[in-house]
């Protein structure tokens, strides 16, 4: 087979000495390597699975700016996660794009519709009015507006806006692996950090190669523990005491058929008290979330769970037919990481905000990363920078820019290339969006190669599984930059084909033997059994 990516950058994990190690290749770990080789810092990132593989993969996909800390009176932290959010918009304006949620108040709940209306133009305010102004809705005004809402015991409601992500949170935080490749990361995804030890002022990071069980030394000026869920066992491995800790709360999403055609977030106030979505995903709609404190990260769906969900989606809705565990195409689960001093608490998510803390020991040249979410995620890397610069490692470019889109001049001539070549013709009916957006969204400047490949083989913009939105040229894209080791590794998270495709309508495209052979060459028949027999989540 022939010598990929990931198998030069394994190689060179062992072969240089590095200014920084990055344990952990979630959002945390994605932009401080981002952060860091986009500055000029030598950086090396491993990570035991795939990148993004934990929580960054099983988001709400929602970049907001934090309206129920409003009731915890967080007034700081709302003001830094609306900046965040806005920042977030103006760099991906074709990611992270605005929504509307649309929020439907029952009576009895613990305030007064017009109550949490005025909570919401005071975020709207705290939001710079970067978005569309909030609305007061009567039930019946909601009623008319969404006749999906059961609104019998609804009191009011409102309106207002945040931002989701177009495609899916794993994507999100791969591209940000990508750009740190682009600027000289050495990155490898399924690496294990076994030990560390410190020797003659660096760190020697034992790892091992997850694939073969080979085991090798990363050696570097610092280490940055990004590891999101599981910060506190890398730190026992590391030898690190760090004042915080996490907790953890289980969150659950199912996806469904397509509810309601609306393009808005509706939002209810669940059983148990906390906010509930139903999000809009294309011809699919994402049901959640639960909250149920959980003492360890590895978590996975239970009946408790789709029940919980299902039954307030059906109370909540007026449907024609209530939804059943038939109706569910894919679910996922993971842990909300919150932060807290000390080891004990109640891992309450109306309660405790999801503010990411980096506890620093000087003395090491130790970092530990705990929270955060994709929201506050271009804060991280820039915190990360300013405390690695501080511990006396050199960062010869500050300034530079290490994250957003490419400018609007070279997005023009993208377009203009797609469209001399009737790119958007060739977009499959189903979709919704132009070719030429999603090829963007995705790729930005190397949507210039898909384009080539196009011109070549017009066969290459085909789809190779139905309803997936993923063509061969992108297939092939990703077999070349994208280190996918296993299947699920780009149906799960460098696409989001799982999560709208059921399993057996997978299992049985025909385009899924020739995706393989693509993506692993001569191992194509081994990894489409490991992922068909072993399942996935």
């Amino acid at each position: 087979m022939p010598v990929t990516l990931r198998d030069n950058n394994v190689k060179k994990l062992a072969e240089q000495p590095f200014d920084v190690l990055i344990v952990g290749g979630g959002v945390n770990g994605a932009v401080s390597a981002a952060s860091l080789a986009g500055r000029g810092v030598r950086v090396a990132l491993i990570d035991r699975g795939d990148f993004g593989g934990g929580v960054s993969s099983n988001s709400s996909n929602l970049a907001w700016g934090g309206i129920k800390y409003l009731e915890s009176l967080e007034f700081f932290l709302v003001n830094k996660l609306c900046k965040s959010r806005n920042r977030l918009m103006r760099a991906y304006p074709s990611t992270v794009k605005e929504i509307r949620f649309l929020t439907t108040i029952q009576r009895g709940f613990r305030f007064p519709p017009f109550f949490i209306y005025l909570g919401s133009v005071l975020y709207w305010l705290m939001g710079r009015f970067a978005t569309q102004a909030p609305r007061y809705f009567s039930a019946r005004g909601i009623r008319a507006a969404e006749p999906v809402i059961d609104t019998s015991k609804a009191t009011g409601g409102l309106e207002y806006s945040d931002c989701y992500l177009y495609d899916n949170d794993a994507r999100f935080v791969f591209n940000f692996i990508r750009k740190s490749l682009n600027f000289g990361c050495i990155a490898a995804n399924y690496v294990e950090s076994v030990s560390s030890r410190r020797e003659e002022g660096q760190w020697v990071t034992r790892a091992r190669e997850m694939t073969n069980g080979a085991q090798f030394e990363i050696r570097s000026k610092l280490v940055i523990n990004a590891c999101g869920p599981w910060v506190d066992a890398q730190n026992r491995i590391e030898a690190q005491q760090t004042q915080y800790h996490h907790l953890f709360s289980k969150g659950v999403h199912l996806i469904v058929d397509q509810i309601t055609d609306s393009p808005r977030v509706l939002t209810f106030f669940a059983s148990d008290g906390r906010m509930f979505f139903l999000i809009p995903m294309g011809p699919k709609t994402c049901i959640g979330t639960t909250d149920t404190q959980v003492y360890s990260p590895d978590v996975e769906v239970t009946d408790e769970d789709r029940d919980f969900l299902l039954e307030n989606t059906n109370v909540l809705l007026n449907l024609d037919q209530p939804l059943t565990r038939a109706s569910i195409i894919a679910e996922r689960a993971s842990v909300r990481p919150l932060a807290i001093k000390g080891e004990s608490g109640e891992a309450d998510w109306v309660q405790l905000s999801r503010k990411h803390v980096i506890e620093v020991d000087e003395a090491h040249r130790h970092l530990s990363i705990f929270g955060g979410k994709l929201t506050d995620c271009l804060n991280v890397g820039d915190e990360v920078a300013a405390w690695v610069e501080r511990l006396g490692v050199a960062v010869p470019q500050a300034g530079n820019r290490w994250y957003g889109e490419p400018g609007a001049e070279l997005r023009d001539e993208f377009m203009l290339q797609a469209k001399l070549m009737d790119l958007d013709a060739l977009t499959d009916p189903s979709s919704s969006e132009p070719l030429s957006e999603r090829f963007w969204r995705r790729y930005a400047e190397s949507a210039f190669g898909l384009l080539e490949r196009i011109r070549e083989d017009e066969g290459s913009a085909a789809l190779l599984i139905e309803n997936a939105e993923y063509t061969r040229c992108e297939i092939e894209l990703a077999a070349r930059r994208e280190m996918i080791v296993t299947l699920e590794d780009f149906m799960r998270r460098r696409s989001k084909i799982e999560q709208v495709v059921r399993r057996e309508d997978i299992a049985g495209a025909p385009g899924l033997h020739e995706a393989c052979d693509i993506l692993f060459g001569q191992q194509s028949a081994v990894r489409l059994h490991e992922y068909l027999n072993l399942g996935y989540k």
